[in-house]
């Protein structure tokens, strides 16, 4: 049987192969950008594996601490602690911002992690270098995708730390990577004010006859003590006993504590379907937009290398070709002009992907669906080409 592909590989491989390639790098970014979403959920659920927490205490009636503000009081972790089923429970902060090292910054997701050690929910679960922070203040652990080195110097707000231990894949849900810092310190970047700040502060409380009146001494000085230290903290990650199920004891704490619990399944219902949803919508108008395209670029392809044998059709209608196996002749040539494009569209989003800014992940269950995609996008493409050839005269094989 003839092949148009084959024929057109032999005498004209270079326009065929060069379009093959051309649509595999079409195809490339479209399975980059499968891969970007694939990667946004993987950072969510690695981002609360990490935490090593079965519960999150967060402000009532909000989302936090990943996907909105929270603000709970650093003193509450006692209380919730003593809850039946709570086998552990610590405080924790979250900030996203720039993190100075040397003329550089670097954005990362600053997390303040309690004095209790490593196991404590919100700590680091392993190290691929150096050791956990030992100290009170100013010690640091750094995710390996910031580029910090141990005993590199970090500037975080106003005060430096010193960086005693690295590791991998701790990353905030917006791929940001994560740098651990004591709770205190966390705190003070958090929530207290620049020195001009603070002294617009003082000097509003001074002018206010409630807090600095003459009959009273002493109560300005207190207020302004009180402004000074922060006493709030983001979250409270709670570790339930395995004896009680983790719905059971998050009712408890909503119930006494009056506050917002999240379980594992809702907390990643939130980061997967709420502060990633806008991201999955524009990762999927660029992938239809990217269907649409390819698409167009096969169907003009196959076309234009239809008629370009229009009369090697006509000869083949002349002598008694049936249409069928004339449209077999022209998907097969689609199909290998998907497959080329395929192969190199994969091969370059392989290699491709490690120098991605963003977390890409491939996965082998969106390769199958790429090819089951290409196959049918070269089939709808070939139908203009294959109605173009079976109109064609026989006659025109005479030149007639």
């Amino acid at each position: 049987m003839i092949s148009l592909a084959g024929r057109d590989i032999l005498h004209a491989w270079g326009k065929f192969v060069f379009t093959g390639v051309g649509l595999g790098l079409l195809i490339g970014v479209t399975l980059i950008m499968a891969g970007v979403y694939r990667g946004m959920v993987d950072d969510a659920k690695v981002l609360l594996d990490n935490s090593g927490a079965d519960l999150w205490v967060v402000q009532k009636d909000t989302l936090g601490p990943y996907a909105e503000s929270s603000s709970v009081y650093d003193d509450l972790w006692r209380s919730i602690r003593g809850i039946p089923g709570v086998a552990n429970a610590a405080n924790v902060t979250y900030l996203t911002m720039q993190v100075r090292h040397g003329e550089r910054d670097v954005r990362a997701m600053v997390t303040g992690i309690g004095a209790d050690g490593p196991g404590t929910p919100g700590w680091p679960p392993y190290l691929v270098g150096g050791r956990q922070i030992t100290r009170g203040h100013y010690e640091a652990v750094a995710d390996m995708a910031t580029g910090f080195k141990l005993g590199d110097r970090l500037k975080i707000r106003r005060n430096i730390y010193t960086v005693v231990g690295l590791t991998r894949r701790m990353v905030s849900s917006n791929g940001d990577p994560m740098v651990f810092i004591p709770l205190k310190d966390a705190q003070e970047a958090q929530f207290l004010k620049d020195n001009d700040a603070i002294w617009q502060q003082r000097r509003r409380t001074s002018e206010n006859p409630v807090f600095n009146n003459p009959g009273t001494p002493g109560v300005l000085e207190a207020v302004i003590a009180s402004q000074t230290s922060s006493p709030y903290v983001n979250a409270v990650l709670v570790q339930v006993a395995r004896t009680h199920a983790p719905e059971d004891v998050a009712q408890a704490i909503r119930r006494w504590q009056r506050l917002t619990v999240y379980t594992r399944a809702q907390m990643e219902a939130i980061l997967v379907g709420k502060l990633i949803a806008t991201s999955a919508k524009q990762i999927g108008m660029f992938l239809v937009i990217l269907a649409v395209v390819s698409a167009a670029i096969v169907a003009f392809i196959i076309y234009t290398l239809t008629i370009g044998k229009i009369r090697e059709i006509a000869v083949l209608k002349l002598i008694g070709t049936r249409n069928r196996t004339i449209a077999a002749m022209i998907l097969k040539q689609a199909i290998a002009l998907g497959t080329i494009g395929f192969v190199v569209g994969k091969i370059s989003a392989t290699f491709g992907a490690p120098y991605f800014p963003k977390h890409v992940l491939l996965v082998p269950q969106d390769s199958v669906a790429g090819v089951a995609a290409v196959v049918a996008i070269c089939i709808l493409s070939s139908i203009v080409a294959i109605h173009a050839a079976l109109k064609v005269d026989p006659a025109e094989a005479i030149g007639g």
